[in-house]
């Protein structure tokens, strides 16, 4: 619901838009609403500018402050690029570089080039690909080229009218402390008309550099590095057929690229191969959810295909689905996380390739399977916050301190994955060619990647998950969900569907508190974040999570049953007590008049 201030205010800001927006489509929206002194539609363009987060930006597209669109992306680069004056990290030649790409989306071209512009303007040389890119490319170029910073228009998987606007530091990894902080300041503090110059201008300057087709040789040869049994690919790729869809996005060029070359056959859902921002063939572009895959799976049943896969828009996120006995199975991020874990793991240890101390990394709301995984391989498991610049934290960290060890893949339940360190965040399509030789390694020993999978439950126990979200709509919405969180920590449940509550984790406390005892222990060494965890007294784990940029909070249930138990009995245990775990979280909404 629009905010409403003073009239005089809001056509104060709206003329102040007019007269500082070059784009005149974006003009021209403002001046209609002016001249028909639209004040509703007015208050909710102009009553507060659109927030840049610790991540960048991200808004509903068109004209106004609180919306995305050239001005407004100007003024956020105006602001980043002060910061980068001042703190960012100089190339060898001793100038400041910035790299820029974008997706598919509504005017991603546009506020692309008004980036690198403005950037350019400032003195610091823009790289800027000529079409639309992967996240996990832009990450990747930041660090070949050496660059000082890198932003990727981007609003993944929300609805057609949003775009976004990502940024990444030097190291390629999504900003964080103190840069976050230190950037907000300046953009908040951008006014008028930012630094601009012309492209032609910036061409001709050399502040303005087109990437050629050399930075996707690169980056398909660093996908290809990453292989476990680069041979069996070379041998056996044709055995393998995939089904694949782009949802309308990014991934195409690459990943059909990468199977390809290895010669792996690639059918991709033809009505969702080409770049569409606008994504008419689905409710939403989010491998996460399964209607997302449906032409995709309808397409791999007729192909006969050994394994279905899609990738989000920026093709930072996939999703998998394999043969089962009822027609193809849907694969959890959680488990496809823990089979990558056991492939990449094993098979490098298998091979003698594996780092002398590896490391694998995952968020505190993966399940505890990968780490059962990745420790009996070897590794050591480092536990992060929910988001992927976390786990590019500990591979920054790994960097400046070696002997504590060599990082080797990571993940989060949410179907981002990263193997190998030359990308700093989620990359759907090194995560692509993995899954389908992972598949393709299965294959080739008479096995299915079902087959894996039961292996590993057979051996670690039956592991299944489930996230429950709850929207609070209205200007409540926050101060409910903050209600919610301190009742929990004031009166935390004994009990959570009839199973006592062993520990309560509290990452803003730090703190972990035995309930039993009442001993606390301040244990937790993690940023501080908004989030409680019940450990059961069967290690069921049940986290509570508000998000940090919408009205909504995510509960994430993790049960598993013990190793050996028979598939079917672990499975019909464990559902039992997520249905009844399902019940208690409900229970909490009913008792705050959640909807």
């Amino acid at each position: 619901m629009a905010r409403h201030i003073d009239p005089q205010e809001l056509r104060r800001r709206a003329r102040e838009y007019v007269e500082y927006e070059r784009d005149e489509r974006f003009r021209v929206e403002v001046e209609e609403l002016l001249e028909r002194d639209a004040e509703d539609e007015l208050s909710d363009r102009f009553y507060e500018d659109l927030e840049f987060g610790t991540g960048g930006l991200r808004g509903v597209i068109g004209g106004g402050f609180n919306r995305m669109n050239p001005l407004v992306v100007a003024r956020a680069t105006e602001g980043l690029a002060r910061h980068v004056l001042a703190h960012g990290d100089r190339s060898v030649d001793g100038g400041l570089r910035a790299v820029v790409a974008y997706d598919c989306r509504r005017y991603s071209d546009t506020f692309a080039l008004q980036t690198a512009l403005v950037f350019a303007a400032n003195g610091i040389r823009a790289y800027l690909f000529p079409s639309l890119r992967p996240t996990p490319q832009l990450s990747f170029a930041v660090r070949y080229l050496g660059a000082s910073v890198g932003v990727v228009v981007t609003a993944s998987h929300n609805p057609p009218e949003y775009n976004g606007y990502k940024v990444y530091w030097s190291d390629g990894a999504q900003v964080v402390a103190p840069h976050d902080a230190a950037i907000i300041n300046e953009v908040r503090a951008v006014s008028g008309a930012p630094a601009q110059i012309e492209r032609q201008e910036a061409l001709e300057k050399g502040l303005l550099v087109y990437l050629d087709t050399d930075m996707d040789d690169e980056f398909v040869a660093m996908v290809k590095r990453q292989s476990v049994h680069p041979e069996l690919l070379r041998e056996r790729g044709a055995d393998l057929k995939i089904v694949y869809t782009p949802l309308h996005g990014t991934g195409a060029m690459l990943v059909e690229r990468v199977l390809g070359e290895l010669g792996i056959r690639v059918v991709t859902v033809p009505e969702q191969r080409e770049p569409d921002g606008e994504f008419p063939t689905v409710k939403s572009p989010n491998p996460e959810e399964a209607s997302a895959l449906a032409r995709a799976l309808e397409l791999g049943a007729r192909e006969r295909a050994d394994i279905v896969m899609g990738t989000d828009p920026d093709a930072d996120r996939i999703g998998a689905a394999v043969p089962g006995k009822d027609g193809f199975e849907l694969l959890t991020g959680n488990q496809l996380g823990a089979l990558l874990a056991d492939y990449v793991l094993g098979g490098r240890r298998e091979r003698g390739t594996l780092p002398e101390r590896p490391v694998f990394v995952k968020t505190i709301v993966t399940t505890e399977l990968q780490r059962k995984v990745a420790e009996f391989h070897g590794a050591r498991v480092h536990d992060t916050l929910t988001g992927f610049k976390h786990i590019a934290t500990v591979m920054r960290r790994l960097d400046a301190h070696p002997e504590e060890g060599t990082y080797v893949l990571g993940g989060e339940e949410s179907y981002g994955y990263l193997i190998g360190t030359e990308v700093r965040d989620k990359d759907a399509i090194t995560a692509a060619m993995m899954t389908a030789e992972l598949a393709l390694y299965q294959h080739s020993r008479g096995r299915t990647v079902l087959d894996r999978l039961h292996e590993l439950y057979e051996q670690f126990g039956y592991y299944e998950e489930i996230q429950i979200s709850r929207y609070f709509h209205g200007q409540a919405g926050s101060r409910t969900i903050a209600d919610l969180m301190k009742k929990l920590r004031k009166e935390p449940p004994a009990e959570i569907a009839g199973v006592p509550v062993r520990l309560v984790k509290d990452y803003q406390a730090h703190t972990t508190t035995d309930v039993r005892t009442k001993q606390v222990r301040h244990d937790i060494d993690l940023p501080s974040s908004n989030v409680l965890q019940f450990i059961l007294t069967d290690d069921a784990v049940v986290s509570a999570r508000p998000s940090g940029t919408e009205p909504k909070i995510k509960f994430y249930a993790s049960v598993s049953a013990a190793p050996g138990t028979p598939l079917e009995t672990a499975r019909s245990e464990v559902r039992i007590e997520l249905e009844r775990i399902h019940e208690w979280v409900e229970q909490q909404f009913a008792a705050i008049g959640a909807s």
